[in-house]
Parts: C-alpha cells; sequence; structure tokens
C-alpha cells in the first residue's frame, strides 16, 4: 500500500486541483477523496514496495541458474552428438 505521507501528499494535491469554491469544504472533500482512494486502492491487489524487491531477487537469481543450467544443456548436447557423429 502507499506510505502514509505519499497517501496525504495525493489527497493534498487532489483537493488543492479542487476549484476555489469547493475549497471551503476542503476537509470534508480530503475525508471523502481519502475515503475514496482508501476503497479504490483496497480493491486492487498490491504488493509492498519489500515484497516487490524480494521477489524481483528471487527472479534475479532464478534467472542466472537457469543460464548456467543451459549452457551445461547445451555442452552435454554437443558431448552427445560428438560421441554420436563418429559412429553414424
Amino acid at each position: 500500500m502507499l506510505d502514509p505521507k505519499q497517501f496525504d501528499d495525493l489527497v493534498q494535491r487532489l483537493s488543492s486541483a479542487m476549484p476555489k469554491g469547493l475549497q471551503v469544504l476542503q476537509e470534508d472533500i480530503n475525508r471523502n477523496v481519502r475515503a475514496s482512494l482508501e476503497a479504490g486502492l483496497s480493491r486492487l491487489d498490491l504488493v509492498t514496495r519489500e515484497e516487490f524487491d524480494v521477489q524481483s531477487a528471487v527472479l534475479a537469481r532464478t534467472r542466472e541458474k537457469l543460464a548456467v543450467l543451459e549452457t551445461q544443456v547445451a555442452a552435454l548436447e554437443r558431448a552427445l552428438a560428438a560421441t554420436r557423429a563418429p559412429s553414424d
């Protein structure tokens, strides 16, 4: 979810973008905008930055292992082809 400070900044920016006549009701608007944003964001399937970073690191390690395994398989295939070639 969003950092509370970022969330407050977003609500503040949205409410300040409203026409001057509506800014008189700013506190009420801030509450309503905040409630609407919280409801909308709660329906989204979001992860924290920490969870994202952990999964990115896992994916990077997996890609490295895959590259090593692909190299090993290619070497084994070449070796197998070399042992079969003379007898054909």
